[in-house]
């Protein structure tokens, strides 16, 4: 079984490899060993899972996961901690280390060819500023992931699984419902954190859905449209997407015209998007989340 870092440990690894958490990249490290393994366990991994895990710093979670998963692709934005994770995941888990791959990019941007193989699963402990970009971006262009375990600020994690009628239901909420079923998974102290952050944060669980048979970039750009004035009526915030035919094509879509988009579930976003497809126009490209 892997030694999991403790506080000293992170404090320690941090002063050797002359870092400090930077605002740069959202970097505040797990620095309790009990709450990382109430993570790991809480992301239901299986023996045959290779997970993506985005941001592993100095390895907290990382060697929690190594002990369960097949494989764990660590994705490190931050060249310096990509270049000692392998290091510091040899010395604490000398039976397992064999199992990691880590490689230094984006998260936001990484493709599927980055990676020696297909993730199954997502598990990371994500910079608050990403969050939805990255969790979305994961979900479109990794089709082979099933299920995943984020940790976000409590804010983020009620907005991406936020029901319609909420007023924090949004672009995440819908976007997601696209991709999985999301549940809050539980929360986390600030405590934990190196440095504490000035917020809370929330453990976020999704498994993935079939995708609907729609034009997903209709439907996000309807999405889009929508929340971009979600204070407006349909019939006017949905003129950026639909110009002049909004009303034929909210009539189509047998949606009225004077609801708002937090009244609406994906279902009817789906319907406005076909909709539109129907009455043969052309959505522009959506905007990210």
């Amino acid at each position: 079984m892997a030694r999991l870092l403790t506080s000293g440990d992170v404090r320690a690894l941090s002063r050797g490899l002359a870092i400090s958490p930077t605002k740069k990249w959202g970097q505040n490290f797990v620095v309790d060993a009990n709450t990382v393994r109430r993570i790991a366990a809480a992301a239901k991994l299986d023996a045959d899972d290779v997970v993506m895990e985005v941001g592993p710093g100095l390895g907290s979670l990382t060697l929690a996961l190594i002990e369960t998963a097949r494989r764990v692709v660590a994705v490190e934005i931050d060249p310096k901690l990509a270049l000692a994770l392998p290091t510091t995941v040899a010395h604490r888990a000398p039976e397992e280390h064999g199992r990691l791959t880590v490689v230094e990019a984006d998260a936001a941007r990484i493709r599927p060819e980055q990676l020696p193989e297909p993730p199954t699963a997502l598990v990371a402990n994500l910079p608050y500023n990403v969050a939805v970009p990255v969790v979305l971006h994961a979900l479109e262009h990794f089709p082979s992931l099933r299920k995943g375990l984020v940790m976000v600020q409590a804010e983020v994690g009620d907005r991406l699984t936020a029901q319609p009628g909420s007023k924090i239901y949004g672009a995440p909420s819908v976007k997601m419902a696209w991709y999985a079923k999301a549940r809050r998974a539980g929360s986390v102290s600030q405590n934990v954190f190196w440095p504490v952050p000035n917020v809370a944060s929330a453990l976020v669980a999704f498994e993935r859905i079939e995708s609907p048979e729609a034009n997903r970039v209709e439907v996000f750009g309807a999405v889009d449209a929508a929340f971009g004035q979600r204070r407006k009526m349909l019939r006017q915030s949905l003129k950026s997407w639909a110009g002049a035919g909004a009303d034929a094509v909210l009539e189509r879509a047998g949606i009225e015209p004077t609801r708002r988009g937090e009244s609406l579930d994906i279902a009817e976003f789906i319907a406005l998007a076909d909709a539109r497809e129907a009455l043969g126009e052309t959505a522009p490209p959506p905007q990210e989340a």
